[in-house]
């Protein structure tokens, strides 16, 4: 086991704020976004070995808070609402779930990265090219993660990553390929966070 993953498995829960200018500073952090079902609960669950650490919905869209979970002290791994569906009315997703990404990614100042985690077997939506957009134009780091790619068949994976790969081609950032279930691609995602928290 590397030094990466070892300082991941220390990973614990901190906190969950519905408004981002409540959580304070870090020294460094990590953000996870995307699309509600897109996986980023068990994502952040399988970087960092631990099977509930951050709680996995069976319903889409029902996390509605900014939760953080701390490496070492002062270092962050941060999971932010799904968009593109919510529990409840339309109106909840477009009226308070936006505005507070928004909210997180224009006050905290120490984000050394945005993962977009995407679905491989959806591919990446409007609202995917929406958010990545979003972060070009303000100038975040960004690396976009497609998750779920035990869910597509080996006789296709490739020509799906193609696929995939080319309707991001116009984008910067690096791209992963992960299974959170198999822990395919997890260690480069280890050694990727590490090496932004710097521990």
């Amino acid at each position: 086991m590397d030094q990466s993953t070892k300082a991941l498995l220390g990973t614990k829960y901190l906190k969950t704020e519905g408004d981002a200018q409540k959580l304070g500073r870090s020294d460094a952090e990590v953000a996870f976004v995307g699309r509600s079902n897109a996986g980023k609960s068990t994502l952040i669950n399988a970087i960092c070995q631990k099977k509930k650490m951050a709680h996995v919905s069976q319903v889409p869209g029902k996390t509605r808070t900014i939760n953080v979970y701390e490496v070492s002290f002062g270092r962050w791994i941060v999971d932010l609402p799904g968009y593109g569906y919510a529990v409840g009315s339309k109106s909840v997703a477009t009226a308070a779930l936006a505005p507070m990404i928004e909210g997180y990614l224009n006050t905290q100042k120490n984000i050394g990265m945005v993962f977009v985690v995407v679905d491989a077997v959806v591919g990446p939506t409007v609202l995917d090219r929406s958010m990545i957009e979003w972060l070009m134009h303000d100038g975040f780091p960004f690396s976009v993660i497609v998750n779920k790619i035990d869910k597509v068949k080996s006789s296709v994976l490739e020509a799906r990553k193609k696929e995939i790969a080319s309707g991001l081609a116009r984008y910067t950032g690096d791209l992963f390929w992960v299974s959170s279930k198999e822990n395919i691609g997890i260690k480069a995602l280890q050694q990727r966070i590490a090496q932004l928290l710097n521990i």
